[in-house]
């Protein structure tokens, strides 16, 4: 197979892993929340949250994880000088960090299966934006590869971690209110 159909199958995958996992999280805090509702909302709404990540997780994210890596990991075995260059070395460490975070979030969705929940909704928030940080470093190193000095890509990290703290602090306090 052409490498750029590779490439192009693996770019379609990992925006569909990425969408999974921004709306597990989502189905998560929804879960939770609705753990404050009266019976039968609470039992109505929570039934219907498993059957909607079981139906997100197992269709569409799994699939989409297991995919992505496997284009990415066929195009390296085409292009093996790929590992040679330090950004794509940093990039598979960042895929690393993105499928601990996966590994987690199928953690909670076992929990939450079976009715055991250990974060609140707030927590799971701040949990969610890890994948948010993971999108921004892979993608910005990979289009900019080498152009870009290791000091001004931490710096961004850290820029987007705190403007995704300050708005959901901002979320929260509005719902406080």
């Amino acid at each position: 197979m052409d490498f750029l159909y590779l490439k192009a199958l693996h770019i379609i995958f990992v925006v569909t892993w990425f969408a999974g996992l921004f709306y597990i999280v989502r189905l998560f805090i929804y879960h939770i929340e609705a753990e404050s509702k009266e019976s039968p909302a609470r039992e109505i709404l929570q039934t219907q949250y498993k059957l909607m990540s079981k139906r997100l997780w197992y269709i569409i994210t799994w699939p989409s994880c297991i995919l992505a890596c496997g284009f990415a990991i066929w195009m390296l075995y085409l292009n093996p000088d790929l590992l040679l260059a330090n950004w794509m070395l940093v990039k598979i460490g960042f895929v690393g960090l993105l499928l601990l975070y996966h590994l987690s979030c199928q953690i909670i969705y076992r929990n939450l299966q079976r009715d055991i929940i250990k974060m609140s909704s707030f927590k799971l928030r701040i949990f969610n934006e890890i994948s948010t940080i993971l999108l921004f470093a892979i993608v910005f190193l990979v289009v900019l590869k080498n152009t870009i000095s290791w000091v001004w890509g931490v710096v961004g990290i850290v820029a987007v971690g705190g403007l995704l703290m300050a708005g959901i602090n901002l979320y929260k306090k509005i719902r406080q209110k």
